[in-house]
């Protein structure tokens, strides 16, 4: 979202999936959508069967490399070398819109000098992706009619994920490849509710709609409504509450909904700080390890069939979500929870139903103002920004970037310099493998809601190298090594993937219980968005002799993982 916001203003993927369809091109950079997220990649194969060209940037030649008409497997962590080498080919070979880039933007000539070093040789030699390869993609994504962008946590989940944000968006402002039917840049979210959490202000220095905490103007409006003072200041993101926690500045923690004793990075480090605060609450229908961790467990009801409300996924359509079961036992309403909170820390919120409660998002959130509750049912859900009653935006933002008249464009897009910046840590003699974590299609994060129950499709956690390193270190399918990092050691069963590349090793983290990869995984940060390095951690791999801890369980056992309150 940072990124987008930086140079949008708004922290929203910009086209919608009917666009992703009618695409000529399609550029999946750091996504295995295939697995990660199969409803979209629905959409991405509609436009295949039209016609459209599809490119996979990805370290792994994954399930969507598959479906490719060319695959760029580049190095872990050199993202914003082949953008910028992809970006001075387009200048070099006259691809560049210039018309769109004299109206639309900013920054154009210290941006294009600042990639004048990024010729395809040296692009080649430091991503590993050949010339060749670099060129054409180049050429397909500046020369369609219409072309997508589309990422996921491939890209953000570094240290300098924001920076691989804004080196694809200066590739977008290039080219013309924005603000059009057809042509967008897609974030694609991990959850179905991430773009609504954003929206509804859970960002350290937002308020609802994308609002500045630190404009006096947007928080006057919220203290009105709210009869209560809002603080100017920007506050923390995750990591930085961890780092609070380390100092003593943090001794008291509400989660909501999350589980950061198997989620975040270092996950030792997290654990011991979760451990050592003076009052730790979760809300939660599962009984996580983090809700082990709590001096309180508030059992609540946020799963779909039980509670009201609305979601909004990742083309930033808004829909309904309706009750359909009362929750279980002592469970209750999330926002029930909430407003009770609320009322023993003095504060009389009363809201007689969940549509009043939407109608204050509506007063206060300018992109939601025409988003009523009966439209939201007529229409089956809205694209923000919708300011009316009776507004209907295009599916597409950013369309004003095209305007003749310079009053109706607005603030221009700026093109942001950005510097290839390798993995924060760096491989060595002890630890000379990548590891690189993500999802598979049959699992869901931590394991909490798709973990815990038979399933003969359930196969278990394995650690994932390359036939040229299975060579070298004696390793075959289904024998059991030692994962060692700076931070950890966890052991796991070898499965030989050819889509690895030597020197390349993959982990997931659906199965935290049996194999918890985030023992290994750095907790190096990106300043801009907190997010952690889960990309790139160095680790090494000992095939174990003798005595041999227990493979995990096999597949369809029951681990007695995320057992829902009763």
């Amino acid at each position: 979202m940072v990124g987008l916001a930086t140079v949008f203003g708004a922290g929203g993927g910009t086209s919608s999936y009917e666009e992703v369809a009618a695409a000529d091109v399609i550029v999946m950079w750091g996504s295995n959508a295939r697995n990660a997220h199969p409803i979209f990649f629905h959409h991405v194969l509609r436009a295949v069967d039209r016609g459209a060209r599809l490119y996979v940037v990805d370290p792994r030649r994954s399930e969507t490399a598959a479906f490719a008409d060319r695959w760029l497997g580049l190095e872990v962590g050199t993202d914003i070398a082949l953008a910028n080498t992809i970006a001075r080919e387009i200048l070099h070979a006259g691809l560049v819109h210039p018309d769109f880039v004299t109206r639309a933007t900013t920054g154009f000539d210290e941006f294009a000098a600042s990639v004048e070093d990024w010729t395809l040789e040296r692009g080649s030699a430091v991503t590993g992706v050949p010339a060749d390869d670099i060129r054409e993609l180049a050429h397909a994504y500046a020369g369609a009619g219409a072309a997508q962008l589309c990422w996921t946590l491939g890209i953000t989940e570094h240290h300098n994920g924001v920076d691989n944000v804004l080196s694809l968006c200066n590739l977008a402002l290039l080219t013309g490849q924005v603000g059009r039917y057809g042509a967008g840049l897609s974030p694609l979210r991990g959850q179905n509710n991430v773009q609504g959490g954003g929206d509804m202000g859970a960002l350290p220095d937002k308020l609802p709609g994308f609002q500045d905490v630190a404009d006096a103007g947007a928080r006057s409006r919220f203290e009105r409504e709210w009869s209560a003072p809002v603080p100017p200041r920007k506050g923390w993101h995750l990591t930085q509450m961890f780092d609070a926690m380390e100092r003593g500045d943090l001794r008291s923690v509400l989660v909501i909904g999350e589980n950061p004793a198997r989620s975040e990075a270092d996950v030792s480090r997290a654990v011991r700080l979760l451990e050592g605060l003076d009052h730790l609450v979760v809300l939660d229908i599962h009984l996580t390890r983090t809700a082990e961790l709590a001096d309180v467990v508030l059992p609540g009801s946020a799963s779909w069939c039980e509670s009201d409300g609305t979601v909004t996924n990742s083309e930033r359509r808004v829909q309904r979500v309706r009750k359909s079961l009362d929750p279980p036992g002592d469970a209750r309403d999330d926002i029930d929870i909430l407003l009770d909170l609320a009322d023993r820390l003095g504060h009389r919120w009363h809201y007689d139903s969940h549509e009043a409660i939407w109608d204050e998002v509506r007063r206060l959130s300018p992109m939601h103002a025409g988003m009523s509750w009966r439209r939201l049912d007529d229409l089956g859900g809205i694209q923000w920004p919708c300011p009316s009653d009776d507004a209907l935006e295009p599916p597409f933002l950013h369309g004003r970037l095209w305007a003749e008249d310079p009053r109706e464009r607005g603030r221009p897009a700026p093109f942001n310099v950005v510097r290839h910046d390798p993995p924060a840590e760096a491989l060595s003699d002890e630890f000379p493998l990548r590891l690189t974590t993500g999802r598979r299609l049959d699992s869901y994060n931590t394991g909490v809601q798709s973990g815990g129950f038979p399933s003969p499709n359930r196969r278990g956690e394995t650690v994932d190298v390359s036939p040229d390193d299975a060579r070298s270190l004696d390793l075959a399918d289904g024998d059991v090594v030692r994962i060692s990092s700076a931070r950890g050691t966890v052991h796991a069963p070898v499965r030989v993937d050819p889509g690895l590349r030597a020197g390349l090793v993959f982990m997931t983290f659906h199965f935290a219980d049996e194999v918890d990869v985030n023992q290994l995984t750095i907790d190096a940060t990106d300043p801009k968005a907190g997010t952690a390095e889960f990309k790139a951690a160095a680790v090494r791999i000992d095939k174990l002799v003798g005595d041999q801890p227990s493979p995990p369980p096999s597949a369809g056992a029951d681990l007695g993982v995320g057992e829902p309150w009763t």
